[in-house]
């Protein structure tokens, strides 16, 4: 399958199979899609070429068509152009595989100091009660991973909410339990936080910068942008008494092993200034998602507002490569992609891994697939105590991935968003093994963009290396 696209002057090529990027001239981009067409239909060597002189011979000069496609059957040798899928087989092996459970998602907090208004978790109840996680059901929470990551020695535990900090001393104390967990039973805790920010102090960031891998600061951008969906319960903004608490945790950081994480909304589609005003601020490692919410929400992303979105995406590209290559380069987290070493296999067939390798916990130790799942009955795996008593849950969850969903089948993005979000397929579709449309569209313009960027930034070191030379 070959995807090929402009984006601010360049001609992109992307083989979805390998993984290879092609940045090519005009003649070669259109030789591209007609040698394809013509492999479709297994017509010989010679027919190719009659073909690609007949439909491209008329814009070029027969000698440069020739070339464009000796370059293009050169790549297609070398493995990097019109490349089989290899890995719809693996699939079959991959839900025989033995199931571990490597992270969980603890739900430390029920309860929030915040009102967001797009909040899933409706401001940390979860369709339930308000409530703290106790030590007791925090260290069966712990015992439970040990005992179902087999031989798996390192292991991720998130404490989340509503807001963690509103419990931190059994956050504290479920941080020692799990070092006191790691040498007996020869594993190793990889915590994360997320959290608001609101009771960050000294003493929580001493600990975090002791303890904690990652840091998920929530906050939206801009402070008008911020504070109409981040107040307070009584409805005062939350911007001005984050902001320099976050802006110190980073720095206390060296700015590695965080991400401010926002949302933006209808409100905001001009977000690509909420990532710039974050990075003017300092902070170095940035995302900012599109909310997914009831298309009457008035805050929801609709399918009209999807060419001003795109464009916004096209705007952030070229902003974050302005400042990279002036030497003020920041991480945005959806524009991250990795085109050296590409997906691992499992990532391209599992993604997430909710439901089998990763689990939500709630206060009282229930088990759900994910956070985004926690409240919905029908997806009640277990519990901490008795530990998986839906194995049917988690052998559906198995078995959703690109190949399970018709509609991933033929896009170019499946290797790299993995399928995309049950929760979202869930939520707007009744079952996981579908797509969010809207979600994909974004994300399909997040992967170009991505694919831009490093070619402009490989172009522009060529030039360097070769003005050094």
């Amino acid at each position: 399958m070959i995807h090929q696209y402009k984006n601010n002057g360049y001609n992109i090529v992307l083989d979805v199979n390998s993984g290879s990027v092609h940045v090519v001239d005009d003649v070669v981009y259109d030789v591209i899609p007609v040698v394809e067409q013509a492999l479709a239909e297994g017509v010989s060597e010679e027919e190719i070429q009659r073909r690609v002189l007949k439909e491209c011979g008329g814009s070029y000069p027969e000698e440069e068509v020739q070339d464009a496609l000796w370059q293009v059957m050169e790549l297609k040798e070398a493995g990097m152009l019109y490349t089989q899928d290899i890995y719809e087989d693996y699939i079959i092996d991959f839900k025989k595989r033995e199931t571990v459970v490597k992270a969980l998602c603890l739900h430390i907090a029920h309860d929030c100091n915040l009102a967001c208004k797009y909040c899933f978790a409706e401001e940390g109840e979860y369709h339930g009660r308000r409530a703290l996680m106790s030590e007791e059901v925090g260290k069966k929470a712990l015992d439970f991973l040990v005992k179902n990551s087999g031989n798996r020695v390192n292991l991720e535990v998130d404490f989340f909410g509503g807001e963690p900090l509103l419990n931190w001393q059994v956050v504290k104390n479920l941080v020692a339990y799990g070092r006191s967990l790691e040498e007996p039973f020869h594993k190793k805790f990889r915590f994360t936080l997320t959290t608001n920010g609101i009771l960050l102090n000294e003493e929580v960031m001493e600990f975090v910068n002791r303890e904690m891998s990652n840091v998920v600061l929530s906050i939206d951008g801009r402070r008008e942008v911020n504070d109409r969906m981040r107040p307070y319960r009584g409805g005062q903004g939350s911007y001005d008494a984050i902001v320099p608490k976050f802006q110190k945790l980073a720095e206390s950081r060296n700015q590695m092993n965080y991400y401010v994480r926002g949302t933006f909304t209808r409100y905001n589609k001009d977000f690509s200034k909420d990532v710039a005003h974050l990075a003017d601020l300092g902070f170095e490692q940035i995302s900012v998602e599109p909310v997914v919410a009831e298309p009457e929400c008035d805050y929801a992303l609709r399918e009209e507002d999807l060419p001003e979105l795109l464009e916004e995406y096209d705007r952030l590209a070229l902003e974050l490569l302005n400042r990279r290559k002036e030497g003020k380069g920041v991480n945005f987290f959806h524009f991250m992609i990795d085109l050296e070493g590409g997906p691992c296999v499992a990532k391209r067939l599992s993604g997430c891994g909710s439901g089998t390798e990763y689990l939500a916990v709630t206060p009282w130790g229930d088990l759900y697939p994910c956070h985004q799942f926690v409240g919905q009955e029908e997806f009640l795996m277990g519990n901490v105590e008795e530990g998986i008593l839906r194995p049917d849950i988690r052998d559906e969850f198995k078995t959703c991935n690109v190949y399970a969903k018709e509609k991933c089948r033929n896009c170019f993005a499946k290797f790299y968003c993995s399928g995309g979000c049950a929760a979202n397929s869930q939520h707007f579709h009744g079952k996981i093994n579908d797509v969010y449309e809207l979600g994909c569209k974004l994300q399909r313009k997040r992967i170009e963009c991505a694919i831009m960027i490093k070619a402009a930034l490989a172009e522009s070191e060529g030039e360097e290396s070769n003005e050094k030379e």
